[in-house]
């Protein structure tokens, strides 16, 4: 008997065209790939029974298959540092099973959620490795300093927020320093004692001839949230800045960070600081072609006559 309009049975024709739509679906599904970027990690994680792998180079290998074939498909695709030692303390925060994938799968979501990520475009491994590393170094410096601002406290003799001041000092001299480099590509690299931390950050900026300077938003934010975490702590830190023009040697210059301002260094300091090797206190031969300045002053400002120095309350 001929089926009716009405007859419920799927044909080959519905089933292709079923296939077809999940597969447009699965396009508009990101997804989130938790990745273990050193052989440590992998071992560690090798601890649970349902872990599959048994090598780390295989290991990467299949993740990068992944990777290309999630591209292929069309959709989004983020990728995270997988932390084992977090994952254990997530686990045992949440109450979850640590050794089942779907527990893993979880705890990546969260990852990519609350921690370092980047965007999956196609790159080798070979690149996507040492960006997601340096972003997951820059992610736990901010978090570390915007948690010492957070829990400055207030100044005991004016009742002043420490963090918040420090935050604000940073800017106006991050803001003069540029404006006093001149012409030019620049490196700045600030470094901060933080207790049993130490607090590194970088910013890279192109200033024009007429003093208008250029760089990540983002990266000037971290910069400035180290310099001022140096400022709450009174710790003594360091900035140093290297400027690169056409047809020019390069010139590095050196500040120390003292009572909540740049002082800056001798040429021999800064000579000293960068022809020293930092973990044996061995010299090391200087670059070539490059100069080494003392600091320059930085340009006075009326921030300067406010009380930069807050304590906090005993």
């Amino acid at each position: 008997m001929p089926r009716s309009h009405t007859d419920t049975a799927r044909t080959p024709h519905t089933g292709a065209v079923d296939r077809r739509l999940r597969r447009a679906l699965r396009r508009e599904m990101p997804s989130t790939v938790g990745l273990l970027a050193d052989a440590r990690d992998f071992a560690a994680m090798r601890r649970y029974r349902t872990f599959a792998f048994d090598d780390h180079t295989a290991y990467l290998q299949q993740i990068e298959a992944l990777l290309k074939t999630l591209a292929a498909q069309g959709g989004h695709t983020t990728v995270t540092l997988f932390d084992p030692e977090e994952y254990a303390a997530w686990c045992t925060t949440t109450g979850t099973d640590p050794d089942h994938p779907a527990s893993r799968s979880r705890f990546t979501a969260h990852v990519a959620v609350t921690g370092a990520r980047l965007t999956y475009t196609g790159q080798p491994l070979t690149t996507l490795l040492p960006e997601l590393v340096d972003t997951a170094v820059r992610h736990a410096t901010w978090e570390y300093a915007t948690t010492v601002l957070a829990t400055a406290g207030d100044c005991a003799a004016c009742g002043t927020d420490i963090g918040r001041a420090a935050f604000d000092r940073a800017t106006h001299l991050l803001a003069r320093l540029l404006e006093a480099t001149g012409p030019g590509t620049h490196h700045l690299v600030c470094s901060v004692p933080a207790g049993s931390d130490h607090l590194l950050a970088v910013l890279h900026t192109r200033t024009d001839e007429d003093g208008t300077a250029h760089h990540d938003l983002t990266a000037a934010t971290e910069f400035t949230a180290v310099l001022a975490a140096g400022i709450a702590l009174a710790a003594p830190g360091g900035l140093v800045l290297r400027t690169s023009a056409p047809g020019a040697r390069d010139r590095l210059h050196g500040w120390r960070l003292k009572d909540a301002t740049l002082a800056p260094l001798t040429e021999a300091e800064v000579f000293a600081a960068y022809c020293t090797d930092a973990r044996t206190g061995e010299p090391v031969a200087p670059e070539p072609d490059v100069d080494h300045r003392a600091g320059f002053p930085l340009p006075t400002d009326p921030y300067d006559d406010c009380a930069a120095h807050h304590r906090p309350r005993p």
